[in-house]
């Protein structure tokens, strides 16, 4: 594994002086792009993952924890990468005709955060070859991007983002500045106790791309006030099949009454179905189904303008946005063909825990927008004034998320009489 280069230590090259303290850049150091480049470097992180980071591995299992008190400053939350064999470059992922199949432990993640985890169209290295200011590349943890076209990356490309960086009001820690960073997202899991769902996102564009301006599609606020959240490269809302929002509220929750009990370890299997069955094929369908105290739990099906639907398809996307008429445009940007494109390409593997200064996670476990009474926007049993950063940062802050036994194969492999592909 490798941690994102945000969490990495940026510093003036050959010495101990920060380039970025708090959510501020040094504006004597980085009083502009270049400048900013030629004085200042990420640094390695190896020594550092659990006591600064709190991120901790045993090999077969990753264990993240929200808020670590480190030696140096107080550290919340972690994105982390898994790497090839060489380490020097991310693990690429071609998942047509196969089943990805991973246990998570979520037991310990209240209303407000969400242990992620999901596959991006990152380069393989990181964008070393690509961009020639991009000297550190995947080890570093460079390279990231994903559907919300992300401004809080303080590197892309290689570059400082210091362009009109503006500081986060609340989060000590991050900012936003003038560019983002887009690429297709497959969301295999975002999720907390009290909610879940799996979402594919399709992008325009066909690699990791900057973006400024309408491009970044709401601007996040670093260019100008108005939203433009449909007009970026990227579909933001996504297709998602989130069990609670439509409508199945004893599918997954804490307790045994549920048929997925948070309370436990789950298995969580997701299967990308090719047309005709081959590796040769185009994926025309996103499946999924859980194991849990032995015994296999088939994913709920749904009634959607007139048709019944147990899995992500191009037409289930298309009757979910005209039921919910939330605007997601992820048939416009790509759709499922975007999704196949991507895993014959490859994507990397990405392993979150986060708390969100946006929405503060509504979107995922309670009723959002918050004065909407569409059915389809409850999302789960947080109350609307939960998730708030500001209070999840100090009483859970001991929360964490566990992912182990990552694996992938052939179809109805990876579960099959107990033999699993570590990778």
């Amino acid at each position: 594994m490798t941690i994102d280069s945000n969490w990495r230590w940026t510093h003036k090259r050959g010495e101990t002086t920060n380039c970025y303290t708090g959510n501020l850049w040094d504006t004597a150091t980085c009083p502009d792009q270049e400048t900013c480049w030629q004085n200042c470097e990420i640094e390695g992180a190896d020594e550092e993952y659990e006591g600064t980071y709190g991120v901790r591995s045993d090999g077969s299992a990753l264990n993240l924890t929200f808020v670590t008190d480190g030696p140096y400053s107080k550290n919340v939350g972690s994105r982390v990468y898994l790497l090839d064999s060489d380490k020097e470059t991310y693990k690429m992922f071609k998942l047509k005709n196969r089943e990805f199949t991973f246990d998570v432990d979520v037991s310990r993640l209240p209303c407000g955060l969400n242990g992620a985890l999901y596959f991006v169209d990152m380069d393989k290295d990181g964008g070393l070859s690509r961009h020639d200011k991009n000297t550190a590349g995947a080890k570093y943890g460079t390279g990231y991007c994903d559907a919300q076209c992300p401004h809080d990356l303080k590197w892309i490309n290689g570059m400082p983002n210091v362009v009109d960086w503006i500081p986060q009001e609340t989060d000590e820690n991050a900012g936003l500045g003038k560019f983002g960073t887009c690429c297709t997202e497959l969301d295999m899991w975002e999720a907390n106790s009290i909610s879940t769902a799996y979402t594919m996102h399709s992008c325009a564009v066909k690699e990791q791309t900057q973006c400024d301006g309408k491009d970044c599609g709401d601007n996040a606020g670093a260019v100008t006030p108005e939203s433009h959240r449909f007009e970026g490269y990227c579909d933001k809302n996504g297709c998602d099949f989130a069990t609670t929002r439509m409508g199945d509220k004893d599918f997954y929750g804490p307790g045994s009454q549920f048929k997925l009990n948070t309370n436990k370890p789950m298995t969580v299997v997701t299967q990308f179905v090719t047309d005709d069955g081959t590796d040769d094929g185009k994926i025309n369908e996103v499946r999924r189904y859980y194991y849990q105290n032995g015994k296999k739990v088939e994913q709920p099906s749904f009634d959607l303008l007139g048709n019944k639907y147990d899995s992500i398809t191009e037409q289930f996307c298309k009757d979910w946005v005209g039921t919910t008429k939330d605007g997601t445009n992820f048939i416009e940007k790509g759709g499922i063909e975007e999704v196949d494109r991507s895993l014959s390409k490859g994507v990397v593997l990405v392993m979150s825990l986060w708390d969100d200064h946006f929405a503060n996670m509504l979107w995922l476990d309670s009723n959002y927008p918050t004065d909407s009474t569409d059915p389809t926007n409850y999302r789960g049993s947080c109350g609307i004034d939960s998730g708030l950063p500001a209070d999840v940062e100090v009483d859970d802050a001991d929360s964490n998320v566990i992912f182990s036994n990552i694996r992938y194969g052939h179809m109805g492999q990876t579960t099959a009489h107990g033999k699993f592909a570590i990778v």
